[in-house]
């Protein structure tokens, strides 16, 4: 991978990392389905009315917005406002690294190398050397729900390898498009009105910041960079980065919410880093060259 992409790739790490702490913060001010369908409502519009759509089956780019917005988002915004830390959110989250392994595997035909799946094994040795510490008192269906969204979040990697090298922007501005609506109907089903109408009403510019943050560099940013990442490059070498995820998650959880870092989570960060290291020492040593471009 060229060097100019791996730097793109610890970009939206460290963008996605922080993202725990604002996705935490805003299911404190809003209720959390509703916070999800306004981050993506505020992603789809105006930009649809200026990007083109990606040349992409409409089945796929739905299907994309659907995994990636609706399914991993609810999911996600669920478990943490019932309890579950933003740091070990992002921990737990990065599982979505091993299940777009198994599905490229299956739906795509992408035999992840030995030394991928050595890295990979590393990676995960580290996040249960984490979870192990911070689990207790997380609850089992907030854990639960984040490997759900680890699912969605993997099907999503796995629709955005199979689109190809369409328009990255495109295809996550118009993917966004079909996150709001099941979004809002759910909250209105599972939160309903009053709630809905009580969170508008005092709606501040402090909601509205951080819902900016959580469409604009969050989902329109980062989502576009990983999407350009992954019609370039198989999924099984992209998708690892995120494994880097936790650590800036766990950062920002400590410095902006207080949240603990130990020195077992210490461990567990730096086996973590190790194993994208050795998955990434394989994918270079496949090219001639370290490339600029």
């Amino acid at each position: 991978m060229p060097i100019r992409h791996i730097l793109l790739a610890l970009l939206v790490v460290a963008i996605w990392g922080f993202n725990f702490v604002v996705i935490k913060l805003s299911v404190e001010a809003l209720p959390p389905i509703l916070a999800a369908a306004l981050r993506f409502s505020a992603a789809a519009f105006p930009a649809i009315l200026f990007v083109k759509p990606p040349k992409a089956p409409a089945w796929l780019v739905i299907a994309f917005g659907l995994s990636f917005g609706f399914a991993l988002y609810a999911f996600l915004n669920l478990s943490i406002a019932w309890g579950m830390p933003a740091g070990l959110s992002s921990l737990v989250l990065q599982t979505q690294a091993f299940f777009t392994m198994a599905m490229a595997f299956v739906l795509l035909g992408e035999r992840p190398s030995k030394f991928q799946v050595i890295g990979a094994g590393i990676a995960f040795l580290g996040i249960g050397v984490i979870a192990f510490e911070r689990i207790e008192g997380a609850g089992f269906v907030p854990l639960l729900m984040v490997l759900l969204a680890a699912l969605a979040w993997g099907l999503a990697n796995v629709l955005t390898k199979k689109a190809g090298k369409v328009n990255a922007i495109a295809f996550t501005v118009w993917g966004s498009l079909a996150a709001p609506l099941p979004l809002f109907a759910l909250s209105f089903a599972t939160e309903g009105s009053d709630a809905i109408s009580a969170a508008f009403a005092g709606f501040s510019w402090s909601d509205a910041a951080l819902i900016a943050f959580l469409a604009y560099p969050a989902t329109l940013l980062g989502g576009g960079i990983w999407s350009w990442l992954l019609g370039r490059h198989p999924a099984s070498v992209v998708a690892p980065f995120t494994l880097l995820v936790p650590i800036t998650g766990l950062l920002s959880g400590y410095l902006v919410l207080g949240e603990t870092i130990t020195a077992i989570e210490i461990v567990g960060g730096m086996l973590v880093i190790t194993g994208l290291v050795v998955t990434l020492r394989k994918s270079k040593s496949a090219e001639p060259a370290i490339r600029l471009d």
